[in-house]
């Protein structure tokens, strides 16, 4: 039976919960054990599919096709365990699921109740898969003290109640501030926010404090006082030059060590590191950059593009050469030449999104990477970008267009290339959709297989000609245009099992033009970059040796 440490935060949010979680699932994995790892959101929202990047960052996808939070990446990238749709809960789905088993009559008559209803529903979703594995690491986002988020904390409460002794702990997270006229660190926002935990029966056995200076011994000695937590288990988390240092600082800091002296644990292997030593190594040592635009429409929030972003570092560290990434905003294109804009950068990608809003940028974006030799990497709606801008400028159907952006105006203004994907095949039966279906988890969802065809560029950069990878879309290249674009030289390359659905594109006489339906970005790890992105970089190394 598994281990639980449940993680929550105190002083502010985004202090990393998601990257000390899954910091510390690569640290108990180093030294033999095997972990999963699942975000509880306090929000209302079902799941964070509807919701705006602006608002909550990017979407993962899982293989079962889930729509979670980030952090679920940052789980995968670090211990390389699949995420599962049991990973990731709200609190709209748990209410949701209450009430549903309410109108079935599965209460039996009684009053709903937050306890112990839904406190026991929560402590239900904890619990599944308890036997798979060592540890089982559960964190509680937002932070203590918020409305929303007591139901969780009471869940957990209750749940190391129903366990055996030492059977689960919990890490606080805080922040201990720098008043720069005082010239001191402050420890009492710290010792406010473990009170309150507290004071809701939930005591803290490890502390994870981040700090932009370093916490002496002293103040270390007066946090565990005031907080009841033994010194040795007051551990300082710093910033950092890469994320991708986390594990290595957090086992110098003796974040593990502290865990498993909280569990009782005594003979536990030491860690083999070699992994992350590496991944520093390819790090610090690169031997060369290269510049990447990316050609987006949420560029004013990084976290639109998290998955993205670091995958393209580990295409980087695939390639021992550091990626200095660049947002650039599609819609500046609207009413800029492109070139001025573009010139400098050694490759392009351009990203997904939703909305006609700055895809005419994206279509300007493809045709300058297709018309000056620059390597492209179009993902999801930027290989659709790609396909409507060969069909305009070289099949003749210069109003080419996506359904997408008639339904949005509410009017016929383009030839649909792209349309709205209505069935699919999903393992053994078809899904049908229609165009005024709910939005939420209505799109075609999770890991599908696409077929390559031999000798193309991606059955190179995969070395094999059948994939399966992550899919988040409604909107479809329609395959009755294929025979006109391939007639302009564009090859349809990767095409799912029944030939109906184009995956892949890519110009063959261009030095290293693809675009992708699914999402390639949501495998790639910094001990396993994926292939397209270590093949990108590349493309782009030898694109910056010929300026």
């Amino acid at each position: 039976m598994a281990r639980f440490i449940f993680i929550t935060g105190g002083v502010v949010s985004s202090l990393g919960k998601g990257l000390s979680s899954a910091a510390l699932g690569a640290l108990l994995q180093a030294r033999g054990y095997s972990v999963r790892l699942r975000k509880l959101d306090p929000y209302l929202n079902v799941d964070p599919g509807t919701m705006s990047p602006f608002e909550h960052g990017e979407v993962f996808v899982t293989d079962d096709g889930a729509e979670t939070d980030l952090d679920l990446g940052h789980y995968e990238r670090f211990t390389g365990v699949s995420a599962r749709n049991t990973d990731s809960v709200s609190s709209g789905r748990i209410y949701s699921t209450v009430l549903e088993k309410e109108r079935r009559g599965d209460y039996l008559g009684k009053t709903i109740q937050v306890i112990p209803h839904v406190t026991n529903e929560i402590k239900d979703f904890i619990s599944i898969g308890e036997d798979e594995v060592d540890f089982m690491l559960c964190e509680i986002g937002g932070t203590v003290g918020d409305i929303e988020a007591l139901p969780f904390f009471e869940a957990i409460r209750q749940f190391s109640q129903d366990k055996p002794r030492a059977q689960c702990i919990f890490m606080h997270l805080t922040l201990i501030p720098y008043l720069a006229a005082a010239g001191e660190l402050k420890t009492k926002p710290t010792q406010h926010s473990v009170k309150e935990l507290r004071s809701i029966g939930i005591a803290p056995e490890v502390l994870v404090c981040r700090s932009e200076h370093p916490i002496p011994d002293k103040e270390r000695a007066k946090i565990g006082l005031f907080c009841n937590v033994r010194t040795e288990n007051v551990i300082a988390a710093y910033d950092l030059k890469s994320i991708y240092e986390a594990p290595l600082a957090y086992h110098h800091e003796g974040l593990d060590t502290a865990v498993l002296d909280a569990f009782g644990i005594t003979d536990a292997p030491m860690p083999d590191m070699s992994r992350w030593d590496d991944v520093a190594d390819r790090l610090t040592n690169a031997e060369g950059e290269v510049k990447i635009a990316i050609v987006g429409k949420y560029t004013q929030l990084g976290d639109a593009y998290k998955s993205i972003a670091e995958a393209l570092t580990h295409g980087g560290m695939a390639n021992r050469t550091r990626v200095k990434l660049e947002w650039v905003d599609a819609e500046v294109f609207d009413t800029e030449d492109p070139v001025a804009h573009l010139e400098p950068f050694d490759a392009i990608l351009v990203p997904g999104g939703f909305g006609e809003r700055g895809t005419e940028g994206k279509i300007k974006a493809a045709e300058y990477a297709r018309t000056h030799n620059v390597p492209y990497l179009g993902i999801c709606l930027g290989m659709q970008m790609a396909v409507i801008e060969a069909a305009r400028n070289l099949a003749g159907i210069t109003d080419a267009g996506s359904e997408e952006f008639d339904h949005e105006a509410g009017g016929k203004r383009f030839t649909p290339v792209v349309y709205h994907l209505k069935e699919w095949v999903q393992g053994n039966h078809k899904v049908a959709r229609k165009v005024d279906d709910d939005k939420g988890g209505t799109m075609r969802l999770g890991a599908y297989t696409a077929q390559l065809e031999e000798g193309s560029k991606v059955a190179e950069v995969y070395g094999t000609t059948t994939i399966e990878e992550r899919h988040r879309h409604r909107y479809e290249v329609d395959v009755k245009y294929r025979e006109a674009l391939e007639k302009t030289g564009l090859k349809f390359s990767g095409m799912s099992p029944d030939g109906r659905l184009p995956e892949i594109i890519e110009w063959p006489d261009h030095p290293w033009f693809i675009g992708v339906q699914f999402h390639p970005e949501l495998k790639s790890k910094p001990f396993a970059p994926h292939p397209l992105f270590a093949s990108f970089i590349k493309a782009a190394i030898e694109s910056s040796r010929l300026v």
